[in-house]
């Protein structure tokens, strides 16, 4: 009885003081010791119930592999979610290199990491589903998904998925604007397929150019290669195809450089619209310099086996010109598992899905969105324009100081960024100065009129945020750590005021940083603009660019083959072969 009476006091006391769980003394027969530390915890089975954690966990399943979806898997920390990931794709591709994957200077494997290696050790109970969803039912909270393997594997298997938080990192697919021929002959650059087709593609035209039975027409159609599209990926396709034509596959095929042509369609009036004027005009030079073709204010209105058709903008004439290879670049639309789930929930009407600042799917609870497949639909400041002067007037008198806009100032510009923008554009110092502006030359104290006054311009400073893998990656991390923090903060909150309501809300909303932007331009010469309006173009920037992606590859063996393929271009050159 003593002894038994001994080992229930020895385990309260571990139960009260679990930093004696770190202490193991071993005693040895020959009367020595040792002294060692464990963080192991050997009572946890009997301190807790495993059955009964087991199922307060909450499901949590994800859509997707992508940049949102990876990275909200690896910052995930919580043990409290049992987690499902369904995705087409077994691994997670770093997109910003698939250019460099079209032309050889990376292989494909070198850019993917397999998902279960991601998770592996991760502390929350993990399962992965190599599958389609095809169909979302937010009213029994079911995922219907169908697999995607082979079909000498007995077939297709269909099967659903239940959830209690479901969060949607599909992506988007590639918008083709509903013109014809573009889905059955134009290549896209969205996946590790998309790039190997296309790389097979670029020397089948060569090989093709080689034979001396073709006719000197046909090496020139096969020759010619059109990039659609003057964005960020189209002009860096457009840069690697030309240093792969003329620092590898003239020396390789030098009958069939004479032939060559690349061809740079865009609709605006410039290529990379979403860069400083500087780094257009340099890129658009640059390009003229190296003998790429830059059209601007050609719309493309067809696209056949052989011919792409283009509308030319200023004059109305359709003009069509033979091709070998056409890479389609022009933006992204949303999927069509993800508009069959917007008409269920009464976003039919809108053409992106539509999320709160906290990335909860409008219309639907338990359901976040992330990266390209959502937009956040920032609230305005003058819908709650009334709710917030009443929060700043305590003592219901009407009119107020600045002094009494202290306390939710901070509140203010947490809630709407559109705020901080706008004094930022306007170079005002502080939300105070905002107010006095309004003011007038009196110096009146502040009513709801003039607080309308105030910030009547405001909203207009909202903006969409840009569908990269910047927004994505932080949006993934953003609601991993929400998730981490989720039973403190229902107790704490520690987001902004609800103006509307009383308390604060659970969480910060998210909020977007910015970095900067590449632009490789052929050459080893690439475009930085990072913030603060610093721009920088030339082979600096390049080295700049291969430290960045380097560090930003999800692991260390993605890092060793990268930087193993940039290195064997240095000394070997690029890769030919169509394996």
């Amino acid at each position: 009885m003593r002894g038994s009476a001994f080992f229930q006091r020895a385990f309260r006391t571990f139960q009260e003081h679990p930093t004696f769980f770190k202490l193991l003394i071993v005693s040895t027969v020959s009367g020595g010791g040792l002294l060692t530390f464990s963080d192991a915890s050997p009572f946890q089975g009997l301190i807790t119930d495993s059955s009964q954690n087991e199922g307060k966990k909450k499901k949590v399943v994800v859509l997707g592999t992508g940049w949102a979806g990876t990275s909200f898997l690896k910052n995930l920390k919580s043990s409290s979610y049992d987690v499902q990931v369904v995705s087409p794709n077994n691994f997670f591709t770093f997109t910003p290199l698939l250019p460099s994957v079209t032309n050889g200077t990376v292989e494909a494997r070198s850019i993917v990491e397999p998902i279960r290696n991601i998770v592996k050790k991760k502390p929350y109970n993990v399962e992965f589903k190599e599958a389609e969803c095809y169909k979302i039912d937010p009213v029994n909270k079911k995922v219907y998904c169908r697999s995607n393997q082979s079909s000498t594997l007995d077939g297709i298997e269909e099967f659903t998925v239940d959830y209690d938080v479901l969060i949607l990192a599909m992506g988007a697919r590639v918008n083709t604007f509903n013109t014809p021929g573009v889905e059955e002959h134009a290549h896209f650059l969205k996946e590790v397929g998309d790039a190997q087709r296309l790389r097979k593609s670029i020397i089948d035209c060569y090989e093709r150019a080689s034979l001396p039975s073709v006719s000197e027409e046909e090496k020139k159609r096969v020759m010619h290669f059109v990039v659609v599209g003057g964005g960020p990926t189209g002009v860096e396709y457009a840069a690697e195809l030309h240093d792969l034509a003329f620092d590898d596959m003239a020396k390789l095929y030098p009958s069939a450089k004479d032939y060559l042509k690349i061809t740079l369609l865009e609709a605006g009036d410039h290529i990379l619209n979403m860069f400083d004027k500087r780094i257009t005009t340099f890129a658009t030079e640059k390009f003229q310099r190296d003998g790429i073709d830059v059209k601007t204010g050609s719309m493309v209105v067809k696209v056949s086996d052989k011919d792409i058709s283009t509308k030319e903008r200023k004059t109305g004439e359709i003009v069509s010109v033979p091709y070998g290879v056409v890479l389609w670049s022009t933006g992204i639309a949303t999927r069509p598992v993800v508009r069959d789930f917007m008409n269920h929930i009464d976003q039919a009407k809108r053409r992106v899905l539509a999320t709160d600042e906290w990335l909860r799917v409008e219309g639907c609870e338990d359901v976040y969105a992330l990266g390209d497949c959502a937009t956040i639909n920032q609230r305005k400041v003058m819908e709650d324009i009334a709710a917030i002067f009443r929060k700043a007037d305590k003592t219901n008198t009407g009119t107020l100081d600045l002094k009494d806009f202290k306390e939710v100032v901070g509140h203010i510009c947490e809630r709407y960024p559109q705020v901080e923008l706008y004094l930022q554009k306007n170079k005002l110092k502080s939300f105070d100065a905002l107010l006095k502006n309004a003011q007038g030359d009196d110096k009146k104290q502040i009513d709801i009129e003039i607080f309308k006054k105030a910030l009547s311009e405001v909203d207009s400073q909202m903006k969409s945020l840009p569908p990269t893998a910047q927004v994505a990656a932080q949006q993934g991390e953003y609601l991993a750590k929400c998730f981490n923090r989720k039973e403190l903060c229902e107790k704490n909150p520690e987001g902004p005021l609800r103006f509307r309501a009383s308390g604060r809300h659970q969480f910060h909303p998210f909020r977007y940083r910015h970095f900067g932007q590449f632009a490789p331009l052929g050459g080893e010469q690439t475009a930085a603009q990072l913030p603060g309006d610093w721009v920088s173009i030339g082979h600096s920037a390049q080295w700049l660019w291969y430290s960045v992606y380097a560090s930003k590859l999800v692991s260390w063996r993605t890092r060793m083959l990268v930087i193993s393929d940039w290195s064997r271009k240095f000394i070997f050159g690029r890769d030919s072969s169509k394996i």
